[in-house]
């Protein structure tokens, strides 16, 4: 049987995990954490590229091949339902490499205002006073100012998922792509999922839950040392909260949300209106 795969990619802390917990209750999808897929082909694709010593045994033409065999063995053994959604925070910088392996495939880019996934950030090291996440390093965990600063660096856990989503949402594979506002997610929840359907052209199931939505990973969590980033609570809902940011910190970032102004994208974007 042949199966499909589309992408879930976009901001960490935007709701991924809520919305991977919704799609996989249909018995014909398969959504998770995040996977390696995106590293396994860039591993490879650095093996068969200029200045190694496979390049030159390895014709331009196979290229392809070899990278679709590889994810197709990846999602094949990794589930038997028909829709795979695999999920990576740098699918969003690699879409000329999913249109050329997965040409059917769509991105689906969660998002939120980057002041909230900071706060969301800085609630989660603050549960967990008696860990040092090696999402930071030394000087990195000191405080909250040097806490986020790094966050947003542009090789770091939300900076560079940020720069991605911008490259994607303007990029000439950007009608691939639909952005998902993590507060109409959680307000809106049918009615979002509804358009997500359409959007991958896959009939509505009409079995959907949304009082007992089921997600945890705490093996995941323990390895970033941040207990409880990937657990949600079993009714989707929206939960209106202030800031524990500093005043000055929660609005330097604020009005980073591009993704409201669609002048100059062929991008999809499921958000509230500005």
């Amino acid at each position: 049987m042949a199966q499909t795969t589309h992408f879930i990619s976009g901001l960490p802390r935007s709701g991924s995990a809520l919305l991977s917990a919704l799609l996989r209750q249909n018995p014909r999808f398969h959504a998770g954490l995040s996977t390696p897929l995106a590293s396994i082909l860039q591993a490879n694709l650095q093996m068969l590229s200029a200045g190694t010593e496979a390049a030159h045994l390895i014709d331009e033409a196979q290229k392809p091949a070899i990278l679709q065999a590889i994810s197709e063995a990846y999602c094949r053994t990794r589930t038997d339902r028909e829709v795979v959604f695999d999920t990576n925070r740098g699918w969003c910088s690699k879409m000329s490499l999913i249109a050329e392996l997965f040409p059917q495939a769509k991105v689906i880019a969660c998002v939120r205002d980057v002041s909230w996934i900071l706060d969301s950030f800085e609630r989660i090291v603050r549960k967990n006073p008696f860990q040092n996440s090696p999402i930071f390093s030394g000087d990195e965990r000191a405080t909250v100012y040097s806490r986020v600063e790094t966050l947003m660096r542009q090789d770091r856990l939300i900076g560079f998922p940020w720069a991605g989503l911008k490259e994607a949402f303007y990029g000439d594979q950007a009608s691939r792509v639909l952005v998902v506002d993590y507060e109409l997610l959680s307000k809106r929840p049918e009615s979002t999922l509804r358009l997500i359907y359409d959007f991958i052209g896959e009939p509505l199931w009409d079995g959907h839950d949304f009082d007992n939505v089921e997600f945890d990973a705490p093996e995941f969590d323990a390895v970033l040392g941040l207990s409880g980033m990937h657990k949600i609570a079993p009714k989707v809902e929206f939960t209106p909260r202030t800031t524990l940011l500093p005043p000055d910190l929660f609005a330097k970032y604020q009005g980073m949300d591009f993704w409201r102004d669609v002048a100059g994208s062929a991008a999809h974007v499921i958000a509230p209106t500005a």
